[in-house]
Order: structure tokens, then C-alpha cells, then sequence
């Protein structure tokens, strides 16, 4: 089923965002998560694709076993960096032939710790390229992400909500946004995004703080702020209670998410860094309350 057919047969819709292991300890890891989270209903999960298509394998065999194995509704993730036609087709064939509906389009970044990567020379510069490549080719439901707060290299946020435009003009039907820790960003984000005549859903990102280190080195890597207000309350946490700060992350969490789902956002897209025991807080909490 096409993400877009859930969301006009039901809103708000909570998913989940797994990444492929890398190796058999972290398998045995993701395995548990995933068992933990498929408990809590999603209306879809996605799967994450490795930049230069670092996990290509790994992300076509974690999508069959979502799809096939465990009868979940799955989004893949494309990200064309450094990319020729050939390995996209080859790609979104075996997307294809697994019977997806749903591929999210991103750019994607240069394989970390890989200096000598090359680009293939025909490769495909921008997302908005792979949406003028995959549209006429491909019949999936198509959908790209935006930045509440504008992409990290963006010269400027109406610059870059131009280019998100012509991703759209170029047929993305929905939008998941990156993750961000005040809804002031998204909630503007919206309105800018109509104003430039955008319809299409955007479905809000949603990252749980899982510890200080990880929320510095993600906030830095894809742009997201961290409010003085929000780091006042992080410092006034026991000092190292593991526990406590979980705890805190999932309280901050679920008041983001109630306040996105009163103010109408589509659902929840759930960054879960292949852990459950934070997203899964969040959720009960939500249902206990009767958010969802």
C-alpha cells in the first residue's frame, strides 16, 4: 500500500526508521529491536540506504525481511550519491522485484572513512535529479525529505525550500523532515512550505534523546539546534544517570509528539538509531494519555 493511501484512510500514522547491521553482533542487536518495536503497530517502517551504497545488500535483505518475513508495510530509502544509471536501476529493480510501493529519494552524503571514493561520472548530482530520473521509470509513491531549520549546505532556508519545491515539482508525494527539538521549526516549516503552493504531506521527524554524546555529534551532522532551555534542563539531570536521562528524552519526546498530533501533523516518523526502548516509552505514553 502506498504511504499516501494510509494517510487518507488514517491520521495521525506512527512508523519507525531502521538502518541495515553491519555485522552479526549488531544483527543479533537490530533483531530484538525490531521484534520490540513491530509489537507497538506501525503503519510502516522504513529502511535506511548507506551512502555511496554502502549497504546496498544489507538494505534490500533487511526490506525483504520486513516486507515478507514480517508483513510490514516498508519504505526503502534510495540515497543516489556518487551513483551511474546502471547501480540505480539495479537498485530500484530489485525494489521492484520485491514488490515495494514506497521509496523515499535522498541524495545522500560520501561514504564516511572512504577518501579515495569516486563518483561515477554520470552519477546524479541533487535529489531533485534522482526524482527526474525515477518518475517516468518507476511507478513507487515517491517522497523526499526536508529541513525544518534548511539542509546543513543550504546557502539559505528560502533557497533551500525552493529546491524541496522542485523536488515536488518533479513528483514527490510526500515529505519526512528531519528530526528537530523545538515545533516552532516545523510548524513554520508548514507554513512556508504552502505558502510555496507545497500539498503534498510532511510527515515531522521525530529523535528521542538517547545520551548527550550522540545528541551533540547528530545535531551537528544533520543541522538540527540545541536550545539553551533544552541543555539547562539536560545539565540539571543527575550527572551520569543513564537512566535519568532516558527518562527526561522520552518525557521531552512525547510532549513534542502531542503537541505535533493536536496541531495536525500526518503522524510520527520515529528516528530510532535501531534501539526501542525510548520510541517505545514515547508511544505508551501517548496511548495512555489517549494522544493516539
Amino acid at each position: 500500500m502506498k504511504v499516501t493511501e494510509l494517510w487518507q484512510k488514517k491520521k495521525p500514522t506512527i512508523s519507525f526508521e531502521f538502518f541495515p547491521a553491519r555485522n552479526a553482533e549488531a544483527a543479533e542487536k537490530l533483531n530484538k529491536v525490531i521484534d520490540q518495536l513491530i509489537m507497538m503497530g506501525p503503519d510502516f517502517v522504513s529502511v535506511t540506504f548507506g551512502a555511496g551504497g554502502s549497504t546496498r545488500e544489507g538494505s534490500r535483505q533487511l526490506v525483504d525481511r520486513l516486507k515478507h518475513e514480517l508483513k510490514q508495510e516498508v519504505m526503502a530509502y534510495f540515497a543516489g550519491f556518487g551513483l551511474g544509471p546502471d547501480d540505480i536501476q539495479g537498485v530500484l529493480d530489485s525494489y521492484l522485484n520485491l514488490g515495494m510501493d514506497n521509496v523515499l529519494v535522498v541524495r545522500g552524503d560520501p561514504p564516511h572513512g572512504q577518501p579515495d571514493f569516486k563518483p561515477h561520472p554520470a552519477s546524479l548530482p541533487h535529489a531533485s535529479d534522482l526524482m527526474e530520473y525515477i518518475r517516468p521509470r518507476y511507478p513507487f509513491c515517491l517522497g523526499v525529505a526536508g529541513y525544518p531549520e534548511g539542509h546543513i549546505e543550504a546557502e539559505s532556508k528560502e533557497k533551500d525550500l525552493e529546491y524541496l519545491k522542485l523536488k515536488v515539482d518533479k513528483g514527490a508525494e510526500y515529505i519526512i523532515t528531519n528530526y528537530f527539538y523545538d515545533n516552532r521549526f516545523y510548524f513554520d516549516f508548514v507554513d512556508n512550505c504552502h505558502k510555496l503552493g507545497i500539498t503534498v504531506p510532511i510527515l515531522p521527524g521525530v529523535m528521542p534523546i538517547f545520551s548527550i554524546k550522540m545528541m551533540d555529534t547528530l545535531a551537528k551532522l544533520c543541522g538540527a539546534s540545541i536550545s539553551g532551555e533544552l541543555r539547562q534542563k539536560l545539565a540539571a539531570l543527575p550527572a551520569g544517570d543513564n537512566q535519568a536521562l532516558l527518562a527526561f528524552g522520552i518525557d521531552f519526546a512525547a510532549a513534542q509528539c502531542k503537541e505535533l498530533i493536536v496541531a495536525g501533523a500526518p503522524g510520527l516518523h520515529f528516528y530510532t538509531m535501531d534501539r526501542s526502548h525510548s520510541t517505545a516509552g514515547v508511544l505508551a505514553r501517548l496511548r495512555r494519555e489517549g494522544v493516539l
